[in-house]
């Protein structure tokens, strides 16, 4: 079965929610609502059924367009794309009131100037 991954900003997006989270409510709430987002994100790899195609207004880089897509998990939209092994490469998880396109542009420059810097070394 694929196996999920996450990039920087995707890990770091996990890592605000659980803080947010516990600050708002308590860390038995983080706690659930993270393993509830892993469990969503193990659904994912074994279901394509769940996966919804990424709009392409909302896909700058041409690497990216053909294979984007995206899944809701209670509050958040998380954006995925399949990897050449079959894993899932998680790009972003966003609040869904966040301004998502904008957001979304900023992760996904992001990843692709980390693609970048690492096709030079």
């Amino acid at each position: 079965m694929a196996r999920y991954r996450f990039y920087p900003r995707a890990d770091a997006a996990q890592d605000k929610i659980w803080q947010d989270t516990s600050s708002a409510w308590s860390e038995v709430q983080a706690d659930t609502y993270i393993r509830g987002l892993h469990a969503h994100l193990e659904r994912l790899c074994a279901s394509r059924l769940l996966w919804r195609r990424l709009p392409q207004r909302l896909s700058t880089p041409p690497d990216i367009r053909r294979e984007a897509y995206f899944s809701h998990y209670e509050r958040h939209y998380i954006f995925f794309r399949e990897l050449e092994d079959g894993d899932l490469g998680i790009m972003s998880i966003l609040h869904e009131r966040m301004d998502l396109p904008v957001r979304l542009k900023e992760d996904l420059a992001a990843l692709i100037a980390r693609q970048e810097r690492a096709d030079k070394t």
